[in-house]
């Protein structure tokens, strides 16, 4: 898989990049990444990417014609071209595994006080992490990432198994809470079932926890 990030702020993305599992994957030719700053496509001497918007309003809004130059440049047939934006679609862990099976994905992240509207016409996917503002896209690009190279084959140790039974995932609920040693800390015991090695009691067990467990923190998805 090929990811590209465009950002006015490349240096945000330096170390994350380099460090754990993204790394790994980087290492082991499962994933390809360039951050690429915006500015480089920009058309005067300082580098402008930003100007006041019309009719007035706070803040400056990011220039059509940098992005434009930017997707062009580095777009291929297969791409899919993500726009993080609060207007956007919420991004789930089904969105996740849709563009882990894609071969090119390309982040847009937008800063300042957005981005001129006719960038949407080459974007394909408009994508929102929560329903809160940012100052920029770069962290909400960081996640999705994050997110979607665990996801590609051989990333994660363990094979499919490693993210099979993860929250959101078949079965759209949270995860059964896990224990490790030592069995008993500061008075709270590791639940009893876990301890006895049935396979088929300590599956119903997980079941049962993972249906409580939704059912009292994401009710709307036990519906």
């Amino acid at each position: 898989m090929r990811i590209d990030i465009i950002t006015v702020f490349p240096e945000m993305f330096r170390g994350f990049l380099g460090e754990s599992i993204l790394s790994r994957a980087v290492r082991a030719g499962k994933v390809l990444f360039r951050v690429v700053d915006l500015r480089d496509f920009a058309r005067d001497l300082r580098r402008t990417v930003d100007d006041r918007p019309y009719s007035g309003g706070p803040g400056m809004l990011m220039k059509p014609e940098v992005w434009f130059d930017a997707v062009e440049s580095l777009r291929t047939p297969e791409a899919r071209v993500v726009l993080t934006t609060p207007a956007g679609e919420p991004y789930v862990q089904r969105k996740a595994e849709e563009f882990a099976a894609c071969e090119h994905l390309m982040f847009l992240c937008g800063h300042y006080e957005g981005i001129d509207a006719r960038v949407r016409e080459i974007v394909t996917d408009e994508v929102s992490i929560g329903d809160f503002v940012m100052t920029g896209g770069e962290i909400a690009a960081a996640a999705m990432v994050d997110s979607v190279v665990r996801l590609l084959p051989g990333v994660l140790g363990g094979g499919a198994a490693a993210t099979a039974n993860e929250s959101f995932g078949r079965d759209g609920l949270l995860e059964a809470p896990q224990y490790t040693r030592p069995p008993v800390f500061r008075g709270m015991s590791v639940p009893e079932v876990l301890l006895g090695g049935d396979h088929a009691k300590v599956e119903n067990w997980r079941r049962g926890e993972s249906i409580d467990l939704t059912s009292r923190r994401r009710p709307e998805l036990v519906k």
